[in-house]
């Protein structure tokens, strides 16, 4: 089985609470397959009578999330397959913005491009200390342009700027709280996974409609993200299959 076969995404409800759980052995990076996975299960829990609150989150003890999967990205021949790809990350966070329900992000560990993104694609997001952030994609010949929107959104222009153009250095869990991305950063794993679910119950006990009604406030002036991201995508899919970036992928790889 090729590493693109491999991870998970699983369900799992409780008391009102759907916690969406994504995992994949090379540091919770995600192909294409996991992608869709994951866009489907939040729009599912999305429209799930059952579910009040969505909880969002990777296993494993050391990383959020990757971002792309580098096997997946080198193996891109086409136009085609490039967008499509990008895609994948553009169908996700769209799903996300067009949830009824507030989405709570748990971030424990690093997160690298795509996980930034997703870090910002969730209405509230929790951390802990060892959750540092860097959008790498300009070192490899590509750009956070899909994930950009979402980013900028949460971080400004300025600090989006500053992770984009300074594309190999990590920026802390601190940092990231004091831009915005981060609501909430706890010392310990155990301190964050406490919080998530007091904070999650809490939710849970508010009105539906209200949370309904106050997501759609917080996301207002992002209707047109359903084309903006597609565009993204194909900028991205142009640029992978530049020699720039197959060279620099194919080093990472074999690093």
């Amino acid at each position: 089985m090729s590493k693109t076969e491999l991870g998970h995404v699983k369900i799992s409800r409780k008391n009102g609470i759907a916690t969406i759980e994504f995992y994949h052995p090379s540091h919770n990076s995600l192909p294409g397959k996991l992608l869709a996975k994951l866009a489907k299960a939040i729009t599912d829990e999305g429209q799930n009578e059952e579910s009040i609150v969505i909880v969002l989150k990777s296993a494993g003890d050391r990383t959020f999330c990757a971002g792309a999967s580098f096997d997946e990205l080198v193996a891109i021949q086409n136009l085609v397959e490039g967008k499509a790809f990008f895609m994948g990350f553009a169908n996700v966070i769209n799903a996300m913005r067009k949830c009824p329900k507030i989405i709570i992000g748990r971030v424990h560990g690093k997160a690298v491009g795509g996980g930034v993104g997703l870090s910002a694609s969730v209405d509230y997001c929790m951390a802990t200390k060892y959750a540092s952030v860097k959008l790498s994609e300009l070192a490899v010949g590509i750009g956070p342009f899909v994930v950009g929107p979402a980013c900028e959104r949460k971080l400004g222009l300025s600090a989006f700027s500053q992770m984009a153009i300074n594309a190999t250095e990590w920026q802390t869990a601190a940092w990231a709280k004091d831009k915005g991305l981060f609501h909430e950063v706890f010392d310990t794993t155990e301190q964050l996974d406490d919080y998530v679910e007091h904070f999650a119950g809490k939710l849970v006990s508010m009105s539906v409609e209200a949370q309904q009604k106050l997501k759609r406030v917080i996301w207002e002036g992002t209707e047109h993200w359903d084309r903006l991201l597609e565009d993204r995508a194909a900028v991205s899919g142009e640029l992978v299959l530049s020699e720039a970036s197959k060279s620099a992928i194919g080093k990472f790889l074999k690093a």
